[in-house]
């Protein structure tokens, strides 16, 4: 063998080696998955939630999780990298369904997440949770979800559960944080550009009934003095509606002096930014977990 052959490959051996020796180095924290407990009686198959923990999970704070897909389609199983990512860092990772539309009103949807929180609640410690530090989060329309469920407050007092429970929101790339200017912005823009309507657009989906489009919209609820969680808000950095939501939904947090902070993420999409979550060198998981430490901490 040629000598100039061999030290390149002896070199390609030995960055290999090192890359094997680094990749070794993480350790991860083997899962115990507990998946379909129902949390309604009797229960739809999607009304159900997944556990992901650490086999000698104790007292663990406790990510609560809800899915994207426009209400109308995805599943609590669509949850790529995070639990491995969050049980790694010390949580129990719990993933939510909830009945979708047109099966069920919007309202309905929004009781579903809340029996769904309150099953974890008082479930949570059997798989060693603390069901007293929860932090919600959800993708798209689950940001919704999470954003409306952790400011409006009626939903958890009608399963008797306090806000004080949730001890931060991560709601990602959501775009109806206020329901009436989402409607607004995407009817007029088809308008103006002479194309049809949507066939079941935001309208469609949220009704036509205007004083339900701002009773159905977060920044509606915010008002100081509520135990409002705070929120790391977290978009596409490139996706004007989301941008603007994520903008309008900080401005009103803040101005309650609720603590806020919008994350715009680069060179990204709407499905990326969700499927990346929990990966290694990806910017928005790096903000999200730098939250994570910084509200876990304030609990201590």
């Amino acid at each position: 063998m040629k000598p100039m052959r061999f030290l390149l490959l002896t070199t390609l051996f030995l960055l290999c080696d090192s890359a094997f020796a680094a990749d070794s180095s993480t350790v991860q924290v083997k899962l115990k998955i507990v998946r379909d407990q129902p949390y309604a009686e009797p229960a739809d198959p999607r009304q159900k939630v997944d556990i992901y923990a650490p086999h000698d999970a104790r007292n663990l704070p406790v990510v609560f999780w809800i899915h994207g897909g426009g209400w109308e389609v995805g599943d609590r199983t669509a949850i790529q990298m995070k639990p491995q990512a969050f049980v790694d860092k010390g949580f129990v990772f719990v993933s939510t369904g909830y009945r979708l539309l047109p099966d069920v009103e919007m309202a309905t949807i929004f009781r579903d997440i809340a029996k769904s929180f309150r099953w974890v609640h008082d479930h949570i410690a059997e798989h060693g949770g603390d069901p007293n530090r929860i932090l919600v989060m959800g993708h798209s329309a689950g940001a919704q979800l999470a954003a409306l469920l952790c400011i409006d407050d009626s939903y958890l007092k009608a399963e008797g559960l306090p806000l004080t429970l949730i001890k931060g929101c991560v709601p990602v790339d959501g775009d109806t944080y206020d329901v009436p200017a989402i409607i607004e912005t995407a009817e007029t823009r088809r308008r103006v550009h002479g194309l049809a309507q949507a066939k079941f657009g935001h309208r469609e989906k949220f009704g036509n009934d205007p004083a339900k489009h701002r009773d159905y919209s977060a920044v509606t609820h915010v008002a100081r003095g509520k135990d409002i969680p705070p929120f790391l808000i977290l978009h596409v950095a490139d996706h004007p509606d989301t941008t603007a939501q994520a903008q309008r939904l900080g401005a009103v947090l803040k101005g309650a002096e609720i603590p806020a902070r919008v994350f715009a993420a680069k060179e990204t999409s709407h499905s990326k930014i969700n499927e990346n979550l929990g990966l290694p060198g990806d910017l928005p998981t790096k903000a999200l977990f730098e939250f994570v430490d910084e509200v876990s901490k304030k609990q201590e």
